[in-house]
């Protein structure tokens, strides 16, 4: 009875969670898309196509939205970096904050084309 109560209880809470986390994803991605209409990332990237940077499309379908990809991102984002995409460098954006990096890339990352 213990056992199976425990069990529930943690199925419950699973489940719960996991609905949480799908609930707040859209808002994430909804403040990302919006941060990005306010910044300079036009200045470089478009949602399609490459400009002087990669696009969107084209880095949401390089990068799956894992934590550990939108950390990473989020870092270049904040930091810069170069070599991925070729030999033009991204500059840093330092004025910009960890949280609102990883909602911009969660964005960009939301654009990957949906699988099959």
């Amino acid at each position: 009875m213990k056992r199976t109560l425990i069990f529930s209880s943690c199925l419950a809470i699973g489940l719960l969670s996991s609905e949480l986390a799908k609930s707040q994803a859209p808002k994430d991605v909804e403040a990302g898309k919006l941060l990005i209409s306010k910044s300079d990332c036009f200045a470089c990237h478009k949602p399609e196509g490459k400009l002087v940077g990669p696009s969107y499309a084209d880095i949401a379908k390089k990068y799956t939205p894992t934590e550990a990809n939108v950390t990473k991102l989020s870092a270049k984002v904040l930091k810069g970096g170069s070599g991925v995409w070729g030999a033009i460098p991204m500059a840093g954006h330092p004025n910009v904050s960890q949280a609102d990096a990883k909602k911009m890339v969660k964005y960009i990352l939301s654009l990957a084309p949906a699988k099959k």
